[in-house]
């Protein structure tokens, strides 16, 4: 496992997804609580850069990333499409956090 500094966790705000680039990979941020979740900043569907749009609570009370474009979430544990038009889930990626700093392991 090899973790990649993304950013610090003073540039993520609470369930306010920012997109950044680690190793030439585009990447979504979103802090829920001590949590991060890193996700590739694209939708499977319509490749729209998930970073450009919003948290929601599903009806299973699961957080999922929803692209702008067409209404799909996806969620932020899983990277599953939660509705539709997309079918095929985004790539998820471990992330933590280490003195103050937000780390993701793009070797998954």
């Amino acid at each position: 496992m090899t973790m990649l500094r993304a950013c610090s966790l003073a540039d993520l705000g609470e369930d306010k997804p920012l997109a950044v680039e680690v190793a030439d990979t585009p990447l979504v941020l979103v802090r829920r609580g001590p949590v991060v979740h890193a996700l590739r900043d694209e939708c499977s569907h319509a490749e729209i850069p998930l970073s450009e749009g919003e948290i929601e609570m599903g009806r299973d009370d699961r957080a999922g990333i929803v692209c702008w474009l067409h209404g799909s979430r996806f969620d932020l544990h899983t990277g599953a499409p939660c509705s539709p038009p997309a079918t095929e889930p985004v790539e998820v990626y471990p992330a933590a956090v280490v003195d103050g700093d937000v780390f993701v392991d793009l070797d998954t």
